[in-house]
């Protein structure tokens, strides 16, 4: 992912600097385990494949795959963009509107994700879903990613970002996109899963309202 900061030195963009060999085999050493997994999920589901069954196809060995991904279920729910979209986060303009912030990082995620394989997002929303160990750990990673997105905040908001507020923010910001791709999958992924991230934050800037406007200003009648 490219940075979005922009220089007002230069009026054409500086070239990126590009990861370096070694950089660049882990990434592909990566890449293959991931793929040499959802392959074999496809064929004979999630509980039957096996770290060595992964590793033979990825052709590498299953110290290797653990190298990398601690656990299975690691390698289902990682992917190469929470460090890019942190930084990409801190680098909007310090005057922008929180919110315009998030859903730029956010629309940046989703057009990451776009570059998938919609066949491989599908299925690993649907494990999220059907397969207890991988929302169990999908739970427990999100801490992980709330202290990285709490830094983040606190950069931006001037907050101490292990104070309460800022903690309480990303966890709701996080539970909502979780909460967003399991019920993309609950739903048979029939929506537009842009649309639906952008209803999910416009819950997390203005809140819930009422379905009927009229019902909260009714007044309660008890006996």
């Amino acid at each position: 992912m490219r940075p979005m900061a922009a220089t007002a030195q230069s009026s054409t963009p500086a070239a990126e600097p590009q990861p370096g060999l070694r950089e660049r085999k882990k990434i592909k050493t990566r890449i293959a385990i991931r793929e040499a997994t959802y392959r074999l999920i496809e064929r004979q589901g999630y509980d039957a494949t096996t770290i060595e069954q992964i590793a033979e196809a990825a052709e590498v060995s299953p110290s290797t795959v653990f190298r990398y991904f601690p656990t299975k279920e690691d390698i289902v729910l990682t992917d190469e963009y929470d460090p890019l979209l942190e930084q990409e986060l801190r680098e909007r303009p310090a005057d922008e509107p929180w919110f315009d912030s998030l859903r730029h990082v956010l629309t940046k995620a989703i057009g990451l994700n776009d570059t998938e394989d919609p066949r491989i997002s599908r299925l690993r929303t649907r494990l999220m879903v059907e397969v207890p160990a991988v929302r169990s750990r999908m739970m427990e990673s999100a801490s992980v990613t709330g202290r990285l997105l709490s830094r983040a905040i606190g950069e931006r908001t001037g907050r101490d970002p292990d104070g309460l507020e800022v903690r309480v923010f990303a966890m709701a910001l996080i539970g909502g996109l979780m909460e967003t791709s399991l019920y993309w999958a609950d739903n048979g992924h029939r929506d537009d899963f842009a649309e639906l991230v952008e209803r999910a934050v416009n819950v997390l800037e203005h809140g819930l309202a009422p379905r009927n406007p009229e019902a909260a200003d009714t007044p309660r009648v008890t006996s």
